[in-house]
């Protein structure tokens, strides 16, 4: 795959996954089970802590590319949620090797493994297309943790144009 592309797309997704761990590191901990959203399922689903673990697991499992083999790392749960909130120490360490899981993924990243189908029930990406998807999903929760912090006057993240080194 092109380098100049890989890249482009490593930067980018960086930066995305930078703004994640800037929100998560700005985030008091009398903010940490702050309801984003009510979730009528479990209230927890739309806790700050909660959001920012889903964001790393689907983008753990969308670097995996797909559900065959892939759980995440202890002391993370496949599925629900623990009994009590996971800390923003285990957050972090997961951010951490997620981040270098993707720059090394999209560093190494052929024409062959990039436009390989993945299926998933909702839908059949190609490889490179699930990355762009995940950076996005990685986006919008990146964002939504910033809001909640500017809602209680905690200056929230600057814009991170591309990923740091």
């Amino acid at each position: 795959m092109d380098t100049a592309l890989k890249t482009g797309i490593w930067q980018q997704f960086g930066a995305a996954i930078d703004m994640l761990d800037a929100a998560i590191s700005a985030c008091p901990e009398r903010l940490w089970s702050a309801a984003l959203w009510e979730d009528s399922e479990d209230p927890r689903y739309g806790q700050f802590w909660s959001v920012a673990y889903h964001t790393l697991f689907w983008l753990d499992l969308y670097l995996h590319g797909s559900f065959e083999g892939f759980a995440p790392p202890a002391p993370f749960l496949s599925r629900g949620l623990p009994e009590k909130p996971y800390t923003k120490e285990e957050i972090r360490t997961y951010l951490s090797q997620c981040r270098r899981k993707c720059q090394s993924l999209i560093e190494r990243l052929t024409d062959e493994q990039a436009y390989e189908i993945r299926r998933f029930n909702w839908m059949e990406p190609s490889f490179v297309e699930l990355q762009l998807y995940s950076m996005r999903h990685v986006q919008e929760h990146a964002a939504q943790l910033s809001l909640l912090l500017g809602q209680h006057g905690i200056a929230g993240p600057d814009w991170v144009a591309k990923a740091r080194e």
